[in-house]
């Protein structure tokens, strides 16, 4: 990893695809090996903010996926189901010139650029995921109960407001009580927040609370996994590792070419005081599977 400190400092972006106006930041220099983040549920593109400068061959974009951050909430007739960011990132890869590119996601974003890798394969030179994989499968008789508790949710939350805090420190406080650290959820909350009557509030849609109307079967998801042909490298959280091993084991089975490591701390490891590793680790991965394509 390249002790080099130019090209730290996060560039703004902004894009409009679709009819909605979504945002992001960038890292490093536009000439670098293009590399699209894609941050978790209630987060936002600056949860790559101290993993980003440190991966300095990349060229790191981080979206705030839309009703996160700084992009525009859906409309009222739209949901937030896992697949219906697709189209979205599919138009800012479009605009951004990217062809082929590396894809780095967490939790959420992880999900969510597992189902992209496996629709479009060709496109995704490196698949990197942080603490995540794919959802929970739901068995198929379970269909009309989810459907109908999504049903129930869209009312409830169309029109619920999201929480007034007094102050950022209240805000920050907030996500610190969830395992972040201070400094990690200052970065996240200070782009999540806009004023209001009385204070500050999320920028959040409160819809993303909401259930998924249809959740991936197990042959789905297998499907997914067969698909992934790409070097994928998945890191997880060493604190909750021993729930889910169970889980890896199955999508050890189902991924042909996987790399996984066990990161110390918790789901926001990439923000947290093993982010180091975290960029050895997929530094290594990178230049070592790139490597050996170009042997090929």
């Amino acid at each position: 990893m390249s002790d080099s400190s130019v090209f730290r400092s996060a560039v703004p972006l902004e894009w409009h695809v679709n009819g909605l106006k979504l945002a992001g930041l960038s890292w490093g220099d536009p000439s670098g090996r293009p590399l699209l983040a894609l941050h978790g549920w209630l987060d936002n593109a600056a949860s790559f903010s101290q993993l980003a400068p440190l991966l300095t061959d990349f060229y790191v974009v981080a979206v705030d996926l839309t009703g996160h951050g700084q992009s525009a909430r859906r409309s009222a007739d739209a949901s937030y189901q896992i697949w219906d960011d697709l189209p979205e990132i599919l138009g800012i890869l479009k605009a951004l010139g990217w062809n082929t590119f590396d894809l780095v996601g967490h939790s959420r974003g992880a999900i969510i650029a597992t189902l992209l890798a496996s629709a479009y394969p060709e496109r995704v030179r490196h698949l990197v995921l942080l603490d995540a994989v794919t959802p929970q499968p739901v068995a198929e008789g379970a269909f009309p109960l989810q459907m109908r508790k999504a049903l129930e949710d869209k009312p409830r939350l169309h029109n619920r407001a999201n929480r007034v805090f007094a102050c950022l420190e209240e805000a920050v406080a907030s996500r610190t009580r969830n395992g972040l650290s201070e400094s990690a959820a200052k970065q996240l909350v200070e782009r999540n927040l806009h004023a209001c009557s009385g204070g500050m509030t999320w920028t959040t849609d409160p819809r993303l609370q909401g259930a998924s109307a249809v959740k991936l079967t197990e042959a789905q998801i297998r499907a997914v996994l067969g698909a992934l042909d790409m070097p994928t490298l998945l890191m997880r959280a060493g604190d909750t590792a021993h729930q889910a091993s169970k889980y890896i084991e199955s999508v050890q089975r189902s991924i042909d070419n996987l790399v996984v490591y066990t990161i110390k701390g918790g789901h926001h490891f990439h923000m947290e005081s093993g982010v180091g590793e975290v960029a050895q680790h997929m530094e290594h991965f990178l230049s070592e599977t790139n490597k050996t394509e170009s042997a090929l």
